[in-house]
């Protein structure tokens, strides 16, 4: 990654983080540390007061995932048949096919398909394990902003690099999303709400009859809301991915795991303990081959630095898990936790139609943590297959 990669804005954190390696915070070979990311955080609460950007980023209303023509079906059935989301909406406009899902008290997955062949990701999604669906990724995470406008001009001028000249106005809201990341490949989308929340389409917009229904089944039923989503990324880009995602919303960073025995830490970005999470996931140390490097920097070798997974609150997740290994759903490990340490969590393979893993996870009453360090020691080792 070159200079000019790093957006404007981010450059000072370079040069902060740079500095504090270099003063003896982390001598000889790379390796990340939680006291040089804390110690670049102040400046990030600072920035947000300075530019009047607190309380301009509201909570997670949205993730657009794009497919290949040929996986748009599939990536909603896929949702539709392992998850709790239901078809809201499906509409085609000029520059894209779009069905919106919804489940009671989570953030929408618009499921799409980008028509035009120029794809700003395009660049991001090619690796060993990708190359065949060149067009395939969670690409943005969409916020929910009072003053769209307003947050424009700020982060504009601060060097935030939008793929729009501005925000595009629809009939019922304003949109914009930020340039993809050069440490997570992911872009930041805002959107405020001006007619029916919650409603994408335009009158112009055609309705899409996909000619597919969610089954009843009660296990389904027992899926709920988008718990967190994981992005895994290099090592190296692992304190400036935080920064640069605390700079763009108002979420704060909480807390990491290091699995030390896989090279891997697993970092948590949070708006409140109530609400969806953000989760980074990185070496500790830098790739070094395939054979010797953990299944974190391994994962990113194969399939560059992408969304691994979505995680989404599950109830009766012993029935729930059972039902869908019956279906033949294929799994990367088993149920892993206990009521006695607090949680459940297990992982399915990636789907076909979008690369991305399912996670199902149940926090059981009294749990005041977000996970435990056995769990996070078991989905890692557990993804070195994929």
């Amino acid at each position: 990654m070159g200079p000019k990669d790093h957006p404007a804005f981010m450059k000072e954190h370079l040069r902060s983080l740079e500095a504090l390696r270099s003063d003896g915070t982390a001598k000889g070979e790379f390796t990340n540390s939680d006291e040089v990311l804390k110690s670049a955080i102040p400046a990030v609460m600072e920035n947000r007061k300075a530019f009047g950007l607190q309380g301009l980023v509201k909570g997670l209303q949205a993730i657009i995932i794009n497919t290949e023509q040929d996986n748009f079906i599939p990536a909603i059935k896929d949702l539709l048949d392992y998850t709790g989301m239901d078809i809201h909406s499906s509409f085609e406009g000029v520059s894209s096919m779009d069905c919106i899902l919804k489940a009671q008290g989570s953030a929408d997955i618009i499921v799409r398909h980008r028509k035009a062949k120029d794809n700003p990701f395009r660049e991001r999604n090619i690796a060993p394990k990708t190359a065949s669906l060149p067009n395939t990724r969670l690409e943005t995470f969409v916020f929910e902003t009072p003053d769209i406008e307003r947050y424009v001009s700020v982060q504009r001028e601060r060097g935030v690099r939008f793929l729009t000249e501005g925000p595009i106005d629809k009939d019922n809201c304003s949109f914009i999303q930020t340039e993809p990341s050069p440490y997570t490949g992911n872009s930041i989308g805002l959107i405020q709400w001006t007619g029916q929340r919650g409603t994408y389409q335009d009158d112009c917009d055609t309705d899409l009859d996909i000619g597919i229904r969610k089954r009843d089944a009660p296990h389904l039923k027992n899926i709920k809301h988008l718990d967190h989503a994981a992005t895994r990324l290099v090592s190296r880009s692992r304190d400036l991915a935080i920064l640069e995602f605390m700079e763009l919303t108002n979420y704060h960073f909480d807390f990491a795991i290091y699995v030390r025995t896989m090279n891997s830490i697993t970092n948590v970005a949070r708006l409140s303990d109530e609400t969806y999470a953000q989760v980074f996931t990185a070496g500790i140390a830098p790739f070094t081959s395939p054979e010797t490097s953990g299944p974190t920097e391994k994962y990113v070798h194969n399939y560059g630095s992408r969304v691994h997974h979505l995680a989404f609150h599950t109830e009766n997740i012993e029935d729930t898990y059972q039902t869908l290994v019956q279906e033949g759903l294929g799994f990367l490990i088993e149920l892993v936790g206990s009521p006695e340490e607090g949680l459940k969590q297990t992982f399915t393979r990636g789907m076909r139609s979008t690369f991305l893993v399912n996670e199902y996870i149940h926090r059981y009453g009294g749990f005041d943590g977000f996970f435990t360090r056995s769990n996070v020691t078991d989905l890692t080792r557990a993804t070195d297959v994929q």
